[in-house]
């Protein structure tokens, strides 16, 4: 498997590796990686592998594979080739990474403004959306961005713990999706926590503080059913 760097540090912009398979469908594996594959409803990161031959391979997104291929970088159409054994240097988008994780951790506090089950979410670089189970309750637009945006100019500090499977399951309360279950490795789960505002298992990208995310608002709420809302956030410049 894949060393996922970005676990442990989503600020990392590059790292050395050396290529470890291409697989059936070209896709490209390393022993260690910067790049977050899709999943959580995180886009996947895109970025270049660049070869000590000089040849940069352009990276369009970055996926889950099959069984260990935890980190599949997908290379576009008429890259350079690479072999097992060659190093490269693995290097970030870094404005469109960085936009998602200002985006991600921006969802956190959508879910600590909107006290409802989560059904559904979309992140991307520009416009995120999570939808909500409100039952009879209502969402007001105008009061939801400015209980995010007063989360945001507080900067609380932002961070990242394991817990084991077992804890999470004497705590189901810290699950807010109700039809996804988070992700578990190794009979472990990552929490993310957003100090006193929100507390629940992720393994995606975020900010070291809310402060970084800069204003947003929500442009709009959609109605999706009968009890269901599609709360949609972008970056207010």
């Amino acid at each position: 498997m894949t060393e996922e760097l970005f676990r442990e540090d989503a600020y990392l912009k590059s790292c050395d590796a050396t290529v470890t398979r291409v697989n059936d469908l070209g896709g490209i594996l390393l022993d260690r990686s910067v790049f977050y594959p899709t999943g959580g409803g995180q886009a996947g990161d895109k970025g270049v592998l660049r070869l000590a031959s000089g040849e940069v391979v352009e990276i369009v997104t970055t996926v889950k594979g099959d069984g260990a291929e935890n980190v599949v970088h997908v290379p576009a159409e008429g890259a350079p080739t690479v072999a097992p054994g060659d190093a490269v240097v693995a290097a970030l988008d870094w404005d469109a990474r960085y936009a998602l994780m200002r985006m991600h951790t921006c969802l956190h506090l959508l879910c600590a403004a909107v006290p409802y089950g989560v059904t559904g979410g979309q992140i991307n670089a520009t416009k995120s959306r999570l939808d909500f189970d409100i039952g009879d309750g209502s969402l007001n637009k105008d009061a939801i961005t400015a209980e995010i945006n007063r989360l945001i100019a507080e900067d609380h500090p932002v961070s990242a713990r394991w817990i084991t499977d077992a804890e999470l399951d004497a705590n189901p309360e810290l699950v807010r999706t109700m039809s996804v279950q988070p992700p578990r490795s190794a009979g472990k789960v990552r929490l993310l926590d957003i100090d006193g505002v929100d507390l629940q298992p992720c393994g995606g990208t975020h900010l070291a503080r809310t402060g970084e995310i800069g204003k947003v608002r929500v442009s709009k709420i959609e109605n999706k059913g009968k009890r269901n809302r599609r709360v949609n956030i972008v970056f207010d410049n």
